[in-house]
């Protein structure tokens, strides 16, 4: 029986969450790192979105973490265009209606506020939009559910609309440094600790 191996890295933006190749785009072969042949992400970001990911060969730990009933939580830093209120921070923070899968769906309650984080983020490639005269804003959101495209849906709905987006943490796994593309190997102890997830082997 093959060990269980464990890595984490910061996702680049324009980067597809596999391995196998998607017409021309780039995907997490292209990173540059040579990932034992077993292992896949955990769930996915999207090609435009940012930040922590897992890839794992441990089937145990990527349901755990993919089912929605244990409610993991997410923590996103987010650029939003405009002057972020608190108006908009009470919303979202109490749950609105977005359409998911032609549906209207009511997103969880989630905890919203300013931060300063984004700032130390590295500079994207491309980079974002620039409006001389419109603001952005950093905010950071914690979740714990992540229905198709949820964050950009939810702030768009409240007239912010997303301009970056890097998930910063799962549960207490939080990237120790901002560099795109970085990958980290961690051991099985660690990982389920730091994810609050019940270790059933040595």
């Amino acid at each position: 029986m093959l060990a269980h191996k464990y890595f984490f890295i910061y996702k680049p933006f324009g980067i597809l969450s596999q391995f196998s190749t998607e017409a021309d785009k780039k995907t997490l072969a292209d990173i540059g790192f040579s990932f034992p042949k077993d292992v896949y992400p955990v769930g996915r970001l999207d090609e435009d979105s940012e930040g922590l990911l897992i890839l794992t060969n441990d089937k145990a730990l990527n349901n755990s973490l993919l089912n929605p009933l244990f409610k993991h939580s997410r923590t996103y830093l987010i650029q939003v265009e405009g002057s972020f209120n608190e108006e908009a921070r009470l919303t979202l923070e109490n749950g609105i209606e977005i359409k998911n899968k032609e549906k209207v769906y009511h997103t969880l309650p989630s905890k919203v506020e300013l931060t300063t984080l984004g700032h130390l983020l590295p500079e994207r490639s491309p980079p974002i939009r620039f409006r001389k005269h419109i603001s952005t804003s950093w905010i950071s959101m914690v979740m714990h559910e992540g229905k198709n495209r949820q964050v950009r849906k939810m702030t768009a709905k409240v007239g912010f609309p997303t301009l970056r987006l890097v998930r910063h943490a799962i549960e207490d796994l939080v990237l120790p440094e901002y560099i795109s593309g970085k990958v980290w190997e961690i051991n099985q102890r660690d990982i389920y600790k730091l994810l609050k997830l019940k270790q059933e082997c040595p």
